[in-house]
């Protein structure tokens, strides 16, 4: 019986300093494709045109600095699903808690230990990998949470529907959420990430994802058109995000289903 290979995730390194890109290289690439960049304003270049699973970023560089990539990064409703892990040399409890303020996942001080790194990154996409299993089941999030009670199953159905009726809206926002739902944002927060361990703005992109993978299974819609049904800025960011949640591109994805369908 042959066993499956483990995916190989897609990392951006960041950093100044060649000799640590190297060593970074080194130590992540026999598990994962590794993607590098000299500053923060060559990652937000890559970002953009790259399908990235996880970010490990030092904070000290030149034109934009780690802070600044990670609050683009996390600012974005479509790369905030994106890992943030942050390296510093900075071992003060005030740059530790900055880092997690602008939205870094793991905060990291150097020296470290390969092995720990490597910890924190397969803790982080297992993670995500989980999450998207567990809400790939079906395009109604709310009926896949077996352990949630009648109240939550309400609460999860009514956010749901909400998210669906309003799906073009490029504009959509925890703060409409909260809203609708009649509760602060922070309270909207902790009990979305209680009840689904996404955060309010990673489930509307979700949401937007499984939307588009039932059109593209089930319509002709063009795949910009598509794009624009279920809320993408671009085309081009939604294959990006469609391709990092689902694993392989819209196109094949519709193949794939086409094929499936046919036989």
């Amino acid at each position: 019986m042959q066993t499956s290979k483990p995916v190989k995730y897609t990392l951006l390194v960041v950093d100044d300093n060649q000799d640590m890109i190297e060593f970074l290289d080194d130590v992540l690439s026999d598990r994962h494709h590794i993607v590098k960049a000299l500053d923060g304003a060559a990652a937000i270049d890559l970002i953009e045109s790259t399908a990235i699973d996880l970010i490990v970023s030092d904070v000290m560089m030149p034109f934009v600095d780690g802070f600044e990539l990670c609050r683009h990064v996390k600012g974005s409703l479509q790369l905030q699903h994106i890992p943030f892990i942050m390296l510093t040399a900075k071992n003060t409890l005030r740059s530790k808690i900055e880092g997690l303020e602008h939205g870094a996942d793991v905060y990291l001080e150097k020296p470290f230990l390969p092995d720990l790194l490597l910890a924190q990154i397969n803790s982080l996409l297992r993670n995500r990998q989980n999450i998207r299993v567990h809400f790939n089941r079906s395009p109604q999030f709310s009926a896949s949470n077996e352990q949630a009670n009648k109240h939550e199953q309400g609460f999860l159905k009514k956010l749901d529907l909400f998210i669906l009726e309003n799906i073009a809206v490029r504009t959509l926002c925890v703060e409409q959420l909260a809203d609708y739902m009649n509760m602060s944002r922070p309270t909207l927060y902790r009990k979305v990430r209680l009840l689904s361990n996404l955060s309010p703005n990673e489930l509307i992109n979700i949401t937007r994802l499984n939307k588009a993978a039932e059109l593209l299974r089930q319509s002709r819609f063009k795949i910009y058109e598509i794009s624009s049904m279920v809320g993408f800025s671009s085309s081009s960011h939604f294959v990006r995000n469609f391709i990092r949640n689902f694993h392989v591109s819209p196109k094949a994805y519709r193949n794939e289903h086409q094929a499936a369908d046919s036989s």
